[in-house]
């Protein structure tokens, strides 16, 4: 019989332990319910979240368990938060599409904080087992949340393509990871490092670190592994799309950033020029592919693209500003994409959702508010100073200069300005081109969504020293 003095410590594992009991006993209301709990499975998820969120910033010390595979630090925190965040919107963002196109899923929010729980995973993976069980977690449930509108071709499409490339870059993953595994005798990230730090770093270990980059490039639909993106952003339905776009590219990131810095840093040589490779690639693709997309959905895949090269630009430079300015840019990215989404959603004429650019024309003079705040936010994600984004750039331009990335620099900055002439079409299209017939009204909690980004994008210059304190503090986990 187990002594329980052997048992895990559960303190730190509590929030997990939340999401997962929450989306366990949401999913029995479900099916006693039936559809027309929706409304309340989703109301409770929401609350779920919340209840986690607190508990991870209140109730839950700093500390390891499952025998140092799971770790909860200041880096873990800082991520975990803005998964929650992501998840928890992209809920209350969906509810007024649940109720105007039939939507009738309760297991769509049970899904979500499911998918939410693989990410925590991730965030806090210690080790190459739980990288796997919280990636697989979160991926299984994010396969089905695509194809979910079982009605739709194009979301039944969207799901069957994630579904087989995920299967495809979980594959590569659980390689490199076995490969890492092989050629170290260790699993848990504190081992690998030891080891790799012990001696010369050998042509095995090489070939399972960069297999790993390519399973988690994937994830974070970084090129050459983002050909899943458009297709799936524009299958998928306008919430979905909202939800990938936003907390799983931060806990891909968060996994990203802890891999290479923590257990890999020793063999820094060896994947900063695949990850340079990488950034390069993303930037330019994510800044010239956007520029013929007539589909808003797909222009916002690539410029997500593009967005995920510029925070891979610090991970480059691997150095502690370089984790700063990923966790700047991720926090400033998730902000600016629900802002982004929450207008997409809105874009409903005649009751039906529209999505091409050109729908966007003349939105000033019919809804002035809303296309103002859109505008700021493409302005942003333009990274035009004053607002968020510029800042977000900033600090991993400056990462990379002082890490003597300069070609790396160079180009991101050029890319940049390429990427700013979609972003700016867009607003001419809003503000100049002839107005057609006006969008029907907001709905309430989109409007809360829009006004939060927006306060965050336009008056981020009066607490970027706060954000900036919080997020240094995470990224001294790694130094």
């Amino acid at each position: 019989m187990m002594d329980i003095a052997t048992l895990p410590s559960l303190t730190p594992f509590l929030p997990e332990l939340i999401l997962g009991v929450g989306a366990l006993v949401l999913l029995m209301v479900g099916v006693f319910s039936g559809a027309r709990a929706t409304s309340l499975v989703s109301t409770l998820a929401v609350l779920v979240i919340i209840a986690a969120g607190l508990a991870l910033l209140f109730k839950t010390p700093d500390g390891e368990t499952f025998n140092a595979a799971f770790v909860l630090d200041p880096f873990a925190r800082f991520f975990k938060i803005l998964a929650l965040i992501g998840s928890g919107f992209a809920i209350v963002m969906s509810s007024s599409f649940i109720k105007r196109e039939k939507f009738e899923h309760f297991e769509y929010p049970v899904l979500i904080l499911l998918a939410t729980l693989g990410m925590m995973l991730m965030i806090s993976a210690n080790d190459l087992i739980s990288v796997y069980l919280g990636l697989e977690l979160q991926s299984l449930a994010l396969y089905v949340v695509a194809a979910i509108n079982r009605d739709s071709e194009k979301s039944t499409e969207a799901g069957l393509k994630y579904f087989v490339l995920g299967a495809l870059s979980s594959g590569m993953l659980l390689y490199g990871a076995s490969l890492v595994y092989g050629f170290t005798d260790h699993t848990q990230f504190a081992g690998i490092a030891t080891a790799l730090a012990a001696g010369p770093i050998s042509t095995g270990v090489v070939f399972g670190i960069v297999l790993f980059i390519a399973g988690i490039a994937f994830k974070v639909s970084a090129v050459p592994f983002h050909m899943w993106t458009p297709d799936v952003y524009e299958g998928a339905p306008t919430p979905v799309t909202a939800f990938f776009a936003a907390a799983p590219k931060a806990a891909a990131m968060a996994m990203f950033v802890r891999a290479l810095v923590g257990p890999f840093g020793p063999a820094i040589g060896e994947w900063q020029q695949v990850v340079t490779f990488i950034a390069i690639a993303s930037m330019v693709l994510g800044a010239f592919a956007a520029i013929g997309q007539t589909n808003i959905k797909r222009l916002m895949a690539y410029s997500s693209i593009g967005h995920m090269g510029f925070a891979l630009v610090g991970l480059a430079a691997g150095n502690e500003a370089g984790v700063q300015g990923v966790l700047i840019y991720m926090a400033t990215y998730l902000a600016m994409t629900l802002g982004s989404f929450a207008v997409i959603l809105s874009m409903r004429r005649n009751g039906k959702m529209v999505e091409t650019t050109a729908d966007l024309a003349g939105m000033s003079r019919t809804h002035p508010v809303t296309a103002f705040i859109f505008a700021m936010l493409l302005f942003s994600l333009a990274g035009i100073p004053p607002l968020a984004g510029f800042f977000a750039k900033f600090y991993v331009f400056l990462a990379a200069i002082d890490a003597h990335l300069y070609a790396l620099s160079v180009i991101g900055v050029l890319s940049s300005v390429v990427g700013a002439y979609y972003y700016l079409r867009l607003v001419k299209i809003m503000y100049f081109d002839e107005p057609v017939a006006a969008f029907e009204p907001m709905s309430g909690e989109l409007r809360v969504v829009l006004g939060l980004s927006g306060a965050f994008v336009i008056l981020f210059v009066l607490f970027a020293g706060q954000i900036g304190a919080v997020a240094g503090l995470a990224a001294k986990t790694f130094f």
